[in-house]
């Protein structure tokens, strides 16, 4: 078995499908087994630095709330600054905000305009890929507060909700990574 193979079934088999959450006919994949394992989660951390350093990051911005958890080790392990992506009214002091559609309404997410800069190239890293909103919404605040967009890189996509083609414009060619497709 290849090592990205490994890392693969390793990670699968540490995803937890919960029916009927947070609605019935809803399968959830809960990444808490994942995260309790030090192994897969040195796996997964080890998995998303190299495509940093891949793709010639210098700094990584962590998506609230599973993306910090995700974004912050894995900022530390390929020697990168880790900045926070939060939910609007969360962050002190001056910030950039964006604004974004939801199924239902519209959300909000901010950034300290001050920790990104022009010659920053930003891997956006967070756990799940669904229909793409938050994403995109990150992307538009990257480039506003100044710096470019290495990519984004998450644990899993849900590829039936259609987020690849939402973020494709928006990635204006950055890559989009994804360890794991369900």
């Amino acid at each position: 078995m290849t090592e990205l193979a490994g890392t693969t079934q390793l990670l699968l088999s540490r995803i937890r499908d919960v029916p009927d959450y947070p609605e019935p006919g809803v399968m959830f994949k809960d990444i808490t087994p994942l995260l309790a394992d030090p192994e897969a989660f040195a796996a997964l951390t080890e998995a998303l630095a190299d495509l940093a350093v891949r793709h010639g990051a210098t700094k990584i911005v962590g998506l609230e709330a599973r993306g910090f958890i995700l974004g912050a080790p894995v900022a530390l392990r390929a020697g990168l600054g880790f900045i926070p992506v939060r939910k609007a009214g969360k962050l002190p002091g001056a910030t950039l905000s964006q604004s974004y559609d939801l199924e239902y309404g519209s959300a909000e997410i901010e950034v300290h305009a001050e920790d990104l800069a022009a010659d920053d190239r930003v891997l956006v890293v967070d756990d799940v890929l669904a229909t793409g909103g938050t994403a995109e919404a990150s992307l538009r605040l990257i480039r506003r507060a100044g710096a470019q967009v290495a990519g984004v890189a998450v644990l899993m996509e849900l590829g039936f909700l259609g987020g690849r083609g939402k973020l494709e414009t928006a990635l204006e060619g950055a890559p989009l990574e994804a360890l794991l497709t369900v």
